[in-house]
């Protein structure tokens, strides 16, 4: 063995060890590409419009809301169910408020079950597209404004979806910087 045959080991080790990291890194944002683009688990679409098809099937679509542990926040539904026909754009509306004494936000994440839909649930606008800021006691009526695309019927599992249940979970976040220094006290400020 000669004595270049250790150093060279370890540089390819060291190697693979940096190429492992670096896909490591890339999976979570591959994987939320790949989730948006396929619809796979529950992941929904973005729409830029709504669809130009309306069929007469309709789909019963139900509203779900949490929070994670620790988010102040009350958060809830306006409404629990809506059917509506395929193609055709919907708008729901969710309630957050704010009971504690401090500013609080917070981003939500969202999917939609069965996982089947995921891909053709189409949302055109969406509060979970944008952090939340709400104030001490503030109350906000956040709207989604959806549609279901057509193509679901031609889908193998899709065309059997009679109901869809659309669910989104907050989840609190640190403070833009802009609001953070509202929210704190500047040092000599009276109360």
């Amino acid at each position: 063995m000669s004595a270049a045959s250790p150093n060279r080991t370890a540089f390819k080790l060291l190697g693979v060890a940096l190429t492992m990291g670096a896909l490591s890194f890339a999976a979570v944002p591959f994987y939320d590409w790949f989730c948006r683009v396929t619809g796979f688990a529950g992941t929904t679409s973005v729409a830029t419009s709504g669809s130009d098809v309306i069929l007469d099937q309709t789909v019963l679509v139900r509203f779900d809301a949490s929070k994670d542990v620790g988010m102040p926040w009350d958060f809830k539904p306006q409404q629990r169910e809506m059917r509506i026909r395929i193609g055709e754009t919907a708008i729901a509306f969710y309630e957050a408020h704010n009971p504690s004494d401090k500013t609080v936000a917070g981003t939500a994440s969202y999917n939609v079950t069965p996982d089947a839909a995921g891909g053709y649930f189409s949302k055109i606008e969406c509060f979970c597209f944008t952090e939340q800021v709400l104030a001490p006691g503030e109350t906000a009526i956040m709207p989604v404004t959806f549609f279901v695309d057509p193509e679901i019927v031609k889908d193998r599992e899709g065309q059997f979806v009679k109901e869809i249940t659309l669910s989104y979970t907050f989840y609190q976040t640190p403070l833009p910087e802009t609001q953070a220094a509202l929210a704190v006290p500047q040092a000599g400020a009276v109360n």
